[in-house]
């Protein structure tokens, strides 16, 4: 906050001329200022209004300062007044762009959560299938071991029954010897 107001902190100064005070402080590199101190007194000197009046010309001149020194208060009072009118346009300004991003950042979010609530139904959905089918592959892994088993039982089977001699070729080997 401190670094969006700096450029307000300097306020105009008339040293001769009291000014009220207002924020922000405003700062004047123009013209105007220059006359201001142009016209300023220098600190050993004495202000023709604090000297004996003296009659004729420096009269007029006391007159002319008075005028040149309302003049440049009224500036000052018309530069600050405009500043602290762009200031509050840009504090304004500044609240309603809060207000536009935090809008934005909420749709952003509401958008962002239905998305990850259609992406979660889908991975669900394909997560069901996938358990469904471990499943039945579990079911054909054990009707296949249950296949394995009953071969082998045959094979078995079969070798013993080949080493056994029927009554055939039990005769036929006992008429051999």
């Amino acid at each position: 906050m401190e670094r969006h107001g700096s450029w307000l902190r300097s306020q105009v100064a008339a040293p001769p001329v009291e000014l009220k005070d207002q924020e922000p402080p405003a700062i004047v590199e123009s013209g105007e200022h220059r006359q201001s101190e142009n016209h300023e007194e220098t600190p050993g000197s004495v202000a023709p209004s604090a000297s004996c009046q003296l009659p004729g010309p420096f009269s007029s001149l006391d007159s002319s300062i008075e005028t040149l020194k309302k003049k440049a208060q009224e500036l000052i009072e018309n530069i600050n007044e405009s500043r602290q009118k762009d200031h509050a346009l840009m504090t304004n300004f500044r609240d309603s762009l809060k207000m536009k991003v935090s809008d934005l950042t909420e749709k952003l979010e509401e958008r962002m959560y239905q998305v990850y609530s259609h992406h979660s139904k889908i991975i669900q959905e394909r997560l069901q299938e996938f358990t469904q089918k471990m499943a039945k592959i579990n079911h054909l892994e054990m009707e296949l071991k249950q296949v394995c088993q009953t071969v082998e039982t045959v094979y078995k089977d079969l070798c013993v029954q080949s080493e056994v001699p029927t009554c055939e070729e039990q005769n036929y080997k006992d008429g051999e010897c």
